[in-house]
């Protein structure tokens, strides 16, 4: 039998609680043996939790208990989580967390201290919730070269697109829907503004590409901005608004990796994710293209992660998974706005001055205020040249 713990008892943490119980005998056959929930950390009392018996309020009786030998970090952010993660890690501990905003930020730094102390920091959930993508990119998909990874990791933003589109509603409205029904946190920034889908990217390159990218230097654009006459153009494009995570390799070595709302072909499978589900699209130069989908967040999938990452923990209790990345390097990103990308444009402008400035622009429409319009394969610094009074401006994924 293996002691385990769990660092905080929100949505999260109890998920994970609930799935240790439900299903004792399935992960005890795939972890080898069972799992024993010793302890709950939080600060707040559970009087009416069947797990009331395991919680506790001091952090160091985890810490320097000896038969917990993995830990489950659910407390979230990069304050008291990391310190845990690192005093855990440093006890000895195996570490899983769903924190995607720490990994993200020091995953390289934890993921030495976890080398040097001959333990794992496993983050499977910290990506797509209940979706598996960060093994299979570990395992299935190394015989590939990555050559692009593409996704919407966000489920907030995937459903207020989603109800914009069918509903025709305005951002502002359909915000104020998703918190109504808990979709959207009461400060919704970290969704609306792509700041997560922008940490789990740079997870997935982190991953895939062997350097950690930091998100302060990514380029992200959120869903704001979007207004009903960009949703009516995109329909008459044939495409759907998706706000999309993406990274690829350049010819030059750099990477790009940016967030963005973009204009989606609806022959592409991206295109008909709708509502609260993510999906990761990645395509490797062996294996083609392939597709991995489901709910990207929620108690049970999350937890669903979180406890497979335990059960891979307690699998290699003894030996480490080979897992790293090196710290970031100076200029390894390129400059989004350099790269060649087909875009949808949203002007205040005539048609006429349109095709005087682009005379290749494929023009979609007017209405009252404005005129939209996609271009050919050009880069952002370009269009900025065109002399043209930008509205809204998109990238257009590729067919």
């Amino acid at each position: 039998m293996i002691q385990v713990a769990i660092l905080g008892f929100g949505t999260v943490g109890s998920g994970v609680a609930e799935v240790l119980e439900m299903n004792q005998k399935e992960i005890a056959r795939g972890a080898g043996e069972a799992l024993c929930l010793k302890y709950i950390l939080d600060t707040r009392v559970f009087p009416d939790s069947p797990f009331r018996d395991r919680l506790i309020h001091d952090f160091s009786v985890v810490e320097s208990d000896p038969e917990v030998k993995i830990v489950a970090e659910c407390i979230g952010g990069v304050g008291v989580a990391y310190d845990f993660v690192t005093r855990c890690l440093k006890a000895g501990k195996h570490v899983v967390t769903s924190n995607k905003e720490m990994v993200a930020k020091y995953g390289d730094v934890l993921l030495k201290i976890a080398q040097e102390q001959g333990v794992n920091f496993l983050f499977e959930a910290s990506v797509g919730g209940g979706i598996p993508i960060l093994r299979p990119l570990m395992s299935c998909l190394t015989a590939n070269r990555i050559e692009e990874i593409c996704g919407i990791l966000n489920g907030t933003t995937n459903y207020i697109l989603t109800k914009m589109i069918d509903d025709g509603e305005e951002f502002d409205t359909v915000l104020k829907q998703a918190q109504e029904m808990g979709y959207a946190e009461r400060d919704p920034s970290a969704d609306v503004d792509g700041h997560d889908a922008c940490r789990k990217i740079c997870i997935l390159a982190d991953l895939v590409y062997g350097v950690h990218v930091d998100p302060d230097q990514v380029a992200t654009v959120g869903i704001r901005n979007i207004s009903v006459e960009t949703v009516a153009f995109a329909d008459i494009a044939k495409m759907r608004i998706k706000l999309l995570a993406r990274v690829f390799p350049r010819e030059d070595g750099k990477l790009a990796v940016f967030v963005a709302p973009h204009f989606v072909p609806a022959k592409n499978q991206l295109a008909h994710v709708d509502d609260v589900f993510n999906a990761v699209q990645v395509r490797g130069n062996a294996v083609g293209e392939t597709l991995f989908y489901g709910r990207g967040a929620g108690k049970l999938p999350t937890a669903s992660a979180v406890v497979g990452d335990m059960i891979d923990a307690a699998v290699h209790l003894d030996k480490r998974r080979d897992l790293s990345w090196s710290s970031a390097q100076e200029n390894y990103l390129a400059d989004v706005r350099d790269i060649p990308l087909v875009w949808f444009v949203n002007v205040s402008d005539g048609e006429d001055a349109v095709r005087a400035a682009l005379p290749e622009a494929r023009i979609l429409g007017r209405d009252s205020d404005s005129c939209g319009f996609l271009t050919g394969p050009m880069a952002l610094s370009e269009l900025e040249k065109c002399g043209l009074h930008r509205i809204e401006q998109y990238p257009v994924l590729s067919d």
